[in-house]
């Protein structure tokens, strides 16, 4: 597996494998017009243009991506996936690792939701430590996360 910038013509695979990886988290928040499920190549094509998006790539297929954005001294992750058939073979943590590499920033920040074991397993693992949250309805909570570079 070799993990490199995306180019814009990844955009395409990339929000498919987007709108796979992110069922299950829909069916866990019980909402499946989540943005990552309803995103559009325009506005994937405008988060390229504003910040770096990493691949995943396996025998010539994507099999995850990370966004990375920077503002400030914060490097912002965002839509990590992997392909649900990829999923516990530590390719989401080599692309968490790749993401935390891309800006030289003193601090990284990433959310998902309360309902999100597995992400929460996830990043607390590689070092993040929760620092808010915020009710998204009555059902779910995002919980944002920071881990000191």
């Amino acid at each position: 597996m070799q993990i490199t910038k995306a180019e814009m013509c990844d955009l395409p695979d990339i929000l498919s494998l987007q709108k796979m990886a992110y069922q299950s988290e829909a069916e866990l928040v019980g909402d499946y017009s989540i943005t990552p499920l309803t995103q559009t190549l325009g506005g994937i094509t405008e988060e390229f243009n504003c910040g770096t998006i990493l691949k995943a790539v396996d025998n010539g297929e994507i099999v995850g991506s990370v966004r990375v954005r920077l503002c400030g001294n914060t490097s912002y992750i965002g839509r990590l996936m992997v392909k649900p058939q990829r999923q516990n073979q530590g390719i989401g943590t080599a692309l968490l690792s790749a993401a935390e590499k891309i800006y030289p920033a003193a601090r990284a920040e990433l959310f998902t939701s309360d309902k999100s074991v597995k992400n929460l397993s996830l990043y607390i693992k590689n070092g993040y430590k929760e620092f808010k949250r915020e009710p998204l309805n009555e059902n779910v909570s995002f919980i944002f996360l920071e881990k000191y570079l």
